[in-house]
């Protein structure tokens, strides 16, 4: 909760800090990379920096974290804070990068704003900054303990077992420890950042979600190779497509993610809506397959939109997680029709036609636009925003959405 002081201020100077928040988080990183380059060589994905969604993603977590301390202040957005400690988690963060990040990010805001940033200004933000950063930390602190290690301490090097070509631009590989142990379990839908040595000396990182049921003795990442017309290519996918073959060591963190089942909920429970596109599809495969592996007979409608049947990574796979589940039901669209399941429809996902169940509980994931819309469409079916659960692939842009579950 912010200081009776900082109240008035932090609302009196939100919409000048809002309407200035990507060029301060532009000079922010700028700061920070110029006193620092290993953090962009070796933590910092470039690609995100180069075509600016990392900075937009700090912009709206800033001022979304302001706007519900102002709005809410007896309540803590802990969905989108458990958001951003389990992909720092992944990362390995530690609380003393938090000064790092305090001291060049203020300096932005004093840069940027001029002499509009008074002392009591300063002040104020800088409480709305450590409110952010302590409940951050206390929260990684929590997931590092329950994963079993020091902080930061989430790396170990894995072995890769098999690699299998799913689509032409898909591939997917078994991972088990270098030291002989069982690869160990996770909770259906959660990732792991797999950390790379790229020929410039960068160890760049990047999650990919758990493709497979946790019950098994390996694990499985599908890694979609990022190509762009627009700006750089996936570093690190284009390096694992090229590069990652059956005897080859990757190092890998612990699992983390949000996008989960409950624990008391994964043979029981409500009817759920698994929808998907792309390689969004990644997380719903491990829960589909946790969900069969343990016998649940729990209402299932599975949604999954891709560009055709050829695109479709894991068709197969998911056609029959399905089918072994007595209550599931999958719903195919695609945007090129093409040889595949004669059942599936033309065009983009549109849930507004489906019969869902009530109380159903949705786990969404794929592009931005995909997940804009059917978020949209789940609320105007009568779906509660709160059970409305979403994963994005990057920077999440939609953390200046306070409404967000």
């Amino acid at each position: 909760m912010l200081s009776e002081q900082a109240v008035p201020v932090v609302r009196a100077t939100l919409p000048a800090v809002s309407a200035a928040i990507e060029e301060i988080a532009r000079t922010f990183y700028r700061r920070m990379f110029d006193a620092h380059p290993e953090l962009l060589r070796d933590l910092f994905n470039r690609g995100n920096q180069a075509n600016g969604q990392q900075q937009q993603a700090l912009a709206g977590s800033v001022v979304a974290f302001a706007g519900l301390l102002l709005e809410r202040p007896d309540a803590r957005p802990d969905a989108m804070l458990a958001r951003i400690a389990h992909k720092h988690a992944s990362l390995g963060i530690t609380s003393d990068q938090y000064k790092i990040v305090h001291r060049h990010l203020l300096a932005a805001v004093a840069e940027v704003l001029g002499d509009a940033v008074t002392d009591a200004v300063a002040a104020a933000w800088d409480e709305v900054y450590w409110l952010m950063a302590n409940a951050l930390m206390a929260i990684e602190a929590g997931l590092y303990r329950d994963a079993g290690v020091a902080e930061g301490d989430v790396w170990r090097p894995m072995e890769i077992t098999e690699r299998r070509q799913e689509t032409p631009d898909v591939v997917s590989l078994r991972l088990r420890p270098t030291d002989g142990r069982p690869a160990g379990t996770f909770r259906p839908g959660q990732y792991v950042s797999v950390r790379t040595e790229l020929p410039d000396g960068a160890r760049q990182i990047r999650q990919y979600s758990l493709s497979s049921a946790p019950q098994e003795g390996e694990w499985r990442i599908s890694v979609k190779r990022v190509r762009s017309t627009r700006g750089p290519q996936g570093e690190v996918s284009t390096w694992l497509h090229e590069h990652a073959r059956p005897g080859g060591v990757l190092t890998v963190s612990a699992p983390f993610g949000d996008l989960v089942l409950p624990d008391e909920a994964t043979e029981r429970g409500g009817p759920l809506l698994l929808a998907s596109a792309g390689i969004g599809i990644t997380p719903m495969l491990g829960i589909l397959a946790h969900l069969a592996r343990v016998g649940s007979a729990r209402r299932v409608v599975a949604v999954h939109a891709d560009r055709s049947p050829a695109d479709h990574a894991h068709r197969t796979e998911q056609l029959e997680l399905v089918r072994a589940l007595p209550g599931a039901r999958l719903h195919l669209w695609y945007e090129a029709p093409g040889p595949g399941p004669t059942e599936a429809s033309t065009g983009l996902a549109d849930v507004r036609g489906l019969d869902l169940p009530d109380g159903l509980t949705a786990y969404l994931c794929g592009p931005t636009p995909f997940l804009r819309t059917v978020r949209g469409d789940l609320l105007g079916r009568g779906v509660r925003p709160e059970d409305v659960h979403y994963e994005v692939f990057g920077p999440d842009l939609w953390q200046g959405r306070p409404r967000m579950s």
